[in-house]
């Protein structure tokens, strides 16, 4: 059977992609990843792209109602929501987000997730969870997606990826 490159986002090739994207500062080709993906286990997460699970409802990816609104304060410009745990992300998508959103989204949980990882490590005498770590360093992480972010969609343009949309099968979305 031959692989055939497919230039549409989803949550495996994202995570591919994001993690490329932080270890070499390159973008990789839909060509380069066609023999990558995994069709047998593809929700299985990426730890170099922070761990990101996308497509948990709000209710189970958000325990409290403070926290939610604590997170739609946090992210109010955003068409996402993250919630940080120990071991995974969760990348909650507004019904109306885009391919750039999803991105987006995952960039800062990805640099978030690497930068507590980098913080733990140089803390480690703070007993401290990672997902606590995580939030806070949330802010960095978003200013450095921020930064980032418009060469990193140029260069998936350039590539050849479609960033108009997000293709997250089953997934659950919210709206206000």
């Amino acid at each position: 059977m031959r692989a055939t490159p497919i230039n549409t986002l989803n949550p495996q090739r994202t995570a591919m992609l994001v993690a490329d994207f932080l270890k070499s500062g390159m973008v990789s080709r839909p060509a380069d990843l066609r023999y990558r993906e995994n069709l047998i286990f593809p929700l299985k997460l990426i730890e170099d792209a922070g761990s990101v699970q996308v497509g948990r409802s709000l209710q189970k990816a958000v325990e409290k109602p403070s926290k939610l609104k604590q997170l739609k304060e946090k992210f109010k410009k955003e068409r996402f929501l993250i919630c940080f745990k120990d071991t995974s992300t969760d990348l909650v998508l507004e019904c109306a987000a885009t391919g750039e959103d999803a991105l987006r989204g995952w960039l800062v949980a990805a640099y978030a997730a690497e930068m507590a990882k980098s913080n733990d490590l140089c803390n480690s005498s703070r007993r401290d969870s990672i997902g606590f770590m995580k939030e806070v360093v949330l802010d960095d992480a978003y200013e450095k997606m921020e930064n980032l972010f418009p060469s990193f969609v140029t260069g998936l343009k350039g590539k050849g990826w479609y960033t108009d949309l997000f293709l997250d099968g089953t997934g659950s979305r919210f709206a206000w």
